[in-house]
C-alpha cells in the first residue's frame, strides 16, 4: 500500500513548566485572565502531523508521501526529511510565509498549553488525486490546512480510497456540518476522549450518534490505552509500558504512525492498534516528537507485553 499523509509540517518550541497550570489560576478571575508560566527551558524540534506520522512510519519500515506546506525556512526541516529517508517531493515552499509553529508548554501533570501560528499551513497542498491508485492508497487526514482536511475526505470517498480521519486541534474550526459529512462513512476516525467529547458537543449528536457514522472509531486514552468501536462491538487496547515517561507531546502521532503500518502490512485494527500502542510508547520517552528510536527486538519485546 502507499501511504498519503495530509497534515502539517511545523517548528516545535517545547518547553517545561515544573508546576501545576491550575495552582496559578483563579478560578474567579478566568475572565480575566493574565498568567505567566515560568518555563524550565525551550528546545525546537521538527514537527507538524505529517512529519511526526511519516518519522514514525519511516521507524516501522514503511515509506510514506507527504502531502502538505512549508515556509520560505524549509532548508532545516528538508535536510532532516533527507536524513531520515522521508520524501520531500509532494510537499509545496510557500514562499511568502514561514513554516508553521507551534509553541507547547507542558507543566508537572502532563496538560500542556498550545499556542499555533499557521503560517505555510494557511495554504492547500493541492494534491492530485488523479495519480492516487485508490486499490493501492491509504491515507490520513491529520490537522493541517482547513480546505484539505475538509475537501480531501470528500476526494477519498468519491474515488473509493481507504483513509481515517483525524481532526484533533482543528475541531474547534471546523463546521459542524462539515464535520459531520467528513465523518459519514469515514472507514476511521481516531481523536482522544477529549476531542470526541469536543465533536459530541460541535455536531449535537449522541455519543451512539455519532459512533454509528464512521466504520469504525479508535477513542485513545493516554496511559490507559485505547479503544477500538466497529459494528461488532468495541475492543480494549492496553497501553505499552514506557520506560520513562518524559514528554507526552507527539505521542498520539506515533500511535498513527503505528496504526499505519500495521494497516498498510494487511493487519486487522485491533493489532494494528497495538502496534500504534507500542510506537507511541516509545515517543514519550524523549523531549521533541521526532527524536525517539527503537530497533526492531525492542519494539517486538513491548508488543509482546501488550
Amino acid at each position: 500500500m502507499n501511504i498519503t499523509i495530509s497534515g502539517s509540517l511545523a517548528y516545535d518550541r517545547i518547553m517545561t513548566f515544573p508546576e501545576k497550570f491550575s495552582d496559578h489560576i483563579l478560578p474567579d478571575k478566568i475572565h480575566v485572565l493574565n498568567v505567566c508560566f515560568l518555563v524550565d527551558n525551550v528546545t525546537e524540534n521538527f514537527g507538524g502531523t505529517a512529519g511526526n506520522i511519516s518519522y514514525a512510519l519511516t521507524l516501522m519500515g514503511n515509506s510514506s508521501a507527504i502531502t502538505a506546506t512549508i515556509g520560505h525556512d524549509y532548508r532545516r526541516y528538508f535536510k532532516w526529511l533527507d536524513k531520515n529517508d522521508i520524501s520531500t517531493e509532494g510537499i509545496v515552499v510557500i514562499e511568502e510565509e514561514f513554516t508553521a509553529g507551534a509553541y507547547i508548554t507542558t507543566d508537572k501533570g502532563d496538560n500542556q498549553i498550545t499556542g499555533f501560528n499557521p503560517g505555510a499551513m494557511k495554504h492547500s497542498s493541492n494534491l492530485d488525486f488523479g495519480k492516487l491508485n485508490p486499490k493501492e492508497t491509504l491515507m490520513i487526514v491529520s490537522p493541517g490546512n482547513m480546505e484539505d482536511m475538509v475537501n480531501y475526505p470528500r476526494s477519498c470517498k468519491e474515488r473509493g480510497i481507504f483513509y481515517i480521519f483525524d481532526p484533533g486541534q482543528q475541531i474547534p474550526v471546523i463546521a459542524a456540518e462539515d464535520m459531520i459529512d467528513v465523518i459519514t462513512d469515514c472507514p476511521l476516525l481516531i481523536v482522544n476522549d477529549y476531542e470526541f467529547d469536543m465533536i459530541l458537543n460541535k455536531t449535537g449528536k449522541s455519543r451512539e450518534e455519532l459512533m454509528a457514522l464512521a466504520n469504525a472509531t479508535v477513542i485513545t486514552l493516554g496511559e490507559e490505552g485505547s479503544m477500538l468501536y466497529t459494528n461488532g462491538g468495541s475492543t480494549k487496547i492496553e497501553a505499552a509500558r514506557a520506560e520513562t515517561v518524559v514528554d507526552p507531546t507527539g505521542c498520539g502521532d506515533a500511535f498513527r504512525g503505528g496504526l499505519l503500518s500495521g494497516l498498510a502490512a494487511g493487519k486487522d485494527l485491533a493489532e494494528s492498534c497495538r502496534l500504534g500502542s507500542v510506537c507511541a510508547s516509545f515517543a514519550v520517552e524523549t523531549h521533541g516528537t521526532q527524536e525517539y528510536t527503537f530497533t526492531s527486538e525492542e519494539f517486538a519485546h513491548r508488543l509482546n507485553g501488550i
